[in-house]
């Protein structure tokens, strides 16, 4: 029996969640389902679509969630994510935003886009689109969107002139249908400041605009213009060029986006996403360790910061693959207390587990897959 089904046996108990068997991820319903009611008010009334990152979550059930408050989809961040969510349920309509460019992982995606209603895939590189149009057919065309660069230099084409001649050769084959662009500034997300985070997407959003005249002017409108995120998302709504927002963390949030003024005037979002951890040795006076270390929580980062279940002015700090410390000098700890973290990074934390542990308050009403736990490729 594993940990995850021996949870099951806490489930409806009243106070069940201070007996699971840690360290266990946890996630706050209410919390969720107001961050998510959230976002999908925010999109409705900016008239603007929606297509959360599953790579956030990895989560048919929060896929699904999303989707029932209005997305249109989600988005992959690789092709074995989007095969996973499409095994557990129907989704509407995927976008996998990385190239797909190995024979055999072409193979998969052609499988993939006979089992969806919409499957679409991002392309940099005019190989790339020529090997895609010989393995899809002209009575079934694979949906591209071209990613441009942001300035990271990790995917995308460098160039407004890179940008035309690449939907030009998209437009040469009958088997692909140019939809779009994507553009995701992933360094811009974490600016702390909101207006020195402004500033900068506005600049990178007069670039991309230069980008979308010129395909227009050459006969190329891109129908979609996909990109922002959790830290852009009221910027890129104001600037009025996306018609998607590929939002991700604020269903969770974590300790990378709470230390951001994601909005000019409103509160952040909630902290849904947590991590329950149990105090296993106290034996050293102001300090306690605890059983969730890098095996459990990401720490790209920085350090998990303590919510619940010691004062709030505890320290956790790493202490090995298992073990992480709590630091008080003013605190005696409790032995097999709980201690509930916020996470440094919510997408790598979640890819360390098997299941959501679902809680309201402190019981423990569902245990949620985490669906595409390990699918990187």
């Amino acid at each position: 029996m594993n940990a995850t089904s021996e949870n099951e046996r806490f489930l409806g108990q009243q106070g069940g969640r201070r007996s699971l068997n840690t360290p266990a991820l946890v996630i706050d319903r209410k919390a969720l389902g107001r961050n998510i009611d959230r976002m999908a008010e925010f999109a409705a009334r900016h008239a603007i679509g929606l297509r959360p990152h599953a790579k956030t979550h990895k989560s048919f059930e929060i896929a699904s969630l999303q989707v029932a408050a209005g997305a249109k989809g989600v988005c992959c961040a690789k092709l074995g994510e989007a095969e996973a969510l499409v095994s557990a349920g129907p989704i509407p309509s995927i976008l996998i935003t990385s190239p797909i460019v190995s024979d055999a992982a072409i193979t998969r995606l052609a499988k993939l886009a006979s089992e969806t209603s919409e499957l679409m895939l991002v392309v940099d590189h005019p190989d790339n689109a020529k090997k895609l149009a010989a393995v899809f057919d002209e009575d079934d065309p694979l949906h591209v969107l071209i990613d441009i660069d942001p300035g990271i230099h990790r995917t995308g084409v460098a160039s407004p002139e890179a940008a035309l001649a690449l939907a030009e050769e998209i437009s040469r084959h009958a088997s692909l249908r140019f939809r779009g662009l994507q553009f995701y500034c992933g360094l811009h997300q974490h600016i702390q400041s909101y207006e020195e985070r402004r500033t900068a997407i506005i600049e990178r959003t007069d670039y991309l605009r230069g980008i979308v005249t010129l395909l227009s002017d050459a006969g190329m409108s891109p129908e979609i213009i996909s990109g922002g995120g959790t830290g852009t998302h009221e910027i890129d709504a104001e600037l009025g060029l996306f018609n998607e927002l590929q939002v991700g963390s604020y269903v969770f949030m974590d300790n990378e986006y709470g230390e951001c003024e994601l909005f000019a005037e409103a509160e952040n979002f909630e902290t849904a996403l947590l991590v329950d951890t149990r105090i296993i040795s106290c034996n050293t006076p102001g300090m306690a360790t605890v059983d969730a270390g890098f095996k459990a929580l990401s720490t790209d980062g920085g350090t998990p910061i303590v919510m619940d279940g010691v004062p709030e002015e505890t320290r956790y700090i790493f202490m090995g693959d298992e073990h992480g410390a709590l630091i008080n000098a003013d605190h005696e700890f409790d032995h097999g207390a709980t201690v509930s973290v916020q996470v440094p990074h919510c997408d790598p934390t979640v890819n360390l587990h098997d299941a959501y542990h679902v809680v309201e308050d402190d019981t423990l009403v569902d245990i949620w897959p985490v669906t595409a736990r390990g699918r990187s490729r």
